[in-house]
């Protein structure tokens, strides 16, 4: 009998993705005595810098934000219990179009090959069960996004086999209700023209095709307490307005497909870990 721990792995770009999206389950697993790894890709760069000051405008330091935000993704992962913390340290590429894209050394430059590898060694390292990474799209089309998906996809080709590899997700069903959130505290949610809204259309899935539901209301002040953690960024952090009992009702569910399994664990299913203990 292997008497090594249950493994998740969740491989995420950003300092501060790894509690919206999976904060939940990372603190949940962690209670549970699941080994939480976190690996975030790049260094963050491109976030805000102190008082608000954005990426390319006077006084932004990329440097500083990078060190910065490591520190507050230190804090996040104390708060989610996260076991073990591995960042690529890859530059932050920003948001699509931004010249930053096009930076050498930006993580959407990176050959997948070459990030792949990197990766593949931490697999092997640490043999997780459960990986969770974004869909194609990188959910919202961010580069880091979908570069990380891309080479989480092709590490996996070079490890040991992982058991169930999933894509963090959202219910299309909760799009009306998030929106009504936003306006009511008081975001700029104007309604979008065409072409945004059918951008928009594209984020998440039906509900009939997400595979997995996973309950993390009991976490929802870990998870909500992670993502104030980033408080350089949080005029960028919507949920923070909210308040945690708010936050925790909108999110207190975390959504995933499924896309590689070797368990038959029938779907849908509310463990990632399901088939496996």
């Amino acid at each position: 009998m292997n008497d090594r721990p249950l493994t998740l792995m969740a491989v995420h770009a950003h300092p501060d993705d790894e509690a919206t999206g999976t904060g939940g389950v990372l603190a949940r697993y962690a209670a549970e005595g699941i080994r939480t790894v976190l690996v975030t890709c790049t260094d963050g760069s491109c976030g805000d810098g102190p008082g608000g000051v954005k990426p390319g405008d006077p006084g932004h330091d990329p440097a500083a934000v990078a060190l910065m935000r490591r520190q507050e993704l230190e804090s996040s992962c104390a708060i989610l219990k996260v076991s073990d913390l591995e960042m690529l340290d890859y530059a932050d590429s920003g948001m699509m179009g931004w010249p930053t894209n096009d930076a050498p050394g930006s993580f959407w430059q990176t050959p997948v090959e070459e990030g792949a590898a990197r990766l593949a060694e931490l697999l092997r390292r640490y043999q997780p069960d459960v990986v969770v990474t974004y869909d194609e799209n990188g959910f919202y089309g961010h580069p880091d996004h979908i570069q990380a998906n891309r080479i989480t996809m092709t590490a996996l080709t070079m490890a040991v086999p992982t058991p169930k590899v999933y894509w963090t997700t959202a219910p299309r069903s909760m799009m009306q209700p998030f929106g009504q959130a936003m306006r009511e505290f008081g975001a700029d949610w104007q309604e979008p023209d065409p072409a945004e809204a059918a951008a928009m259309a594209e984020i998440g899935l039906p509900d009939e095709e997400i595979t997995t539901w996973v309950d993390t209301t009991a976490f929802g002040g870990q998870k909500f307490d992670a993502l104030a953690a980033h408080a350089s960024q949080g005029e960028n952090i919507f949920f923070l307005k909210m308040g945690q009992k708010r936050f925790t009702e909108l999110m207190g569910v975390e959504t995933f497909v499924r896309v590689q399994d070797t368990t038959g664990a029938p779907v849908p299913e509310n463990d990632l870990f399901a088939g496996l203990r």
